[in-house]
């Protein structure tokens, strides 16, 4: 896939009314959304705690979007299972959990992530480099780009961001894979900024505060997917 096509927004349950995620659920389905973004926060990786596999798969008998799980937690091998039987159809997890303090590397976790029938994603923070994720390119369905601290909604997108977006469109382009590899960005996409995120690179865009703090979250969500 090439920045060419229009992007593919993946509003984040984060951002959703609690409350009333039914609702919140079906401007998602009536929207042109494709995929709906999940961050699981287990207060270890990250301060917070959002939800776990339970509601994952009560939300899945109300859409049928492609379900994003992102794994922002400290033991991802132990999450896995569970996600994949809730309904996820991708599940990334963070290079920074896995890859210096964790027993199981990184390849076992795509490989199980891959073995189930899912697209499998690996996420990298902002002060992370791109660089460490480079051995386990070929491997993986998207690479996603933290463009806010991760553990929080409604951050204000940090602006190095763009310079390690089209490092990575670049890279891939170079080592003839674009079409293979997706780039996520996650983290303070708004309507002033969603055509510089594509413009660099941006092939999914994970909007929370954005879509679901409108007046008109299908007409947000709708406006960014038309490019």
């Amino acid at each position: 896939m090439s920045n060419a096509k229009n992007p593919i927004i993946a509003p984040s349950v984060l951002g959703a009314d609690f409350s009333n995620l039914q609702k919140e659920i079906k401007f998602c389905n009536d929207s042109e959304a494709e995929w709906l973004h999940l961050d699981i926060m287990d207060q270890q990786f990250v301060p917070n705690l959002s939800f776990g596999p339970g509601l994952v798969k009560s939300l899945r008998q109300h859409s049928k979007l492609f379900f994003d799980v992102h794994l922002m937690v400290s033991n991802p091998f132990d999450m896995l299972l569970p996600f994949v039987d809730a309904g996820a159809n991708g599940i990334s997890f963070h290079i920074e959990a896995t890859e210096s303090r964790f027993t199981f590397p990184p390849k076992i976790l795509i490989n199980m992530i891959k073995k189930n029938g899912l697209k499998c994603g690996i996420a990298i923070k902002p002060k992370t480099p791109f660089s460490i994720l480079k051995k386990y390119i070929e491997f993986i369905d998207y690479i996603v780009v933290m463009s806010v601290e991760p553990g929080f909604g409604g951050q204000s997108f940090i602006p190095s961001t763009f310079q390690k977006i089209s490092e990575i469109n670049e890279y891939l382009i170079e080592q003839k894979i674009r079409d293979k590899i997706m780039i996520q960005v996650d983290g303070g996409i708004k309507l002033e900024n969603y055509k510089d995120v594509i413009a660099a690179g941006g092939d999914i865009l994970v909007a929370g505060s954005e879509v679901f703090q409108s007046e008109n979250p299908i007409q947000t969500i709708n406006i960014m997917h038309s490019k």
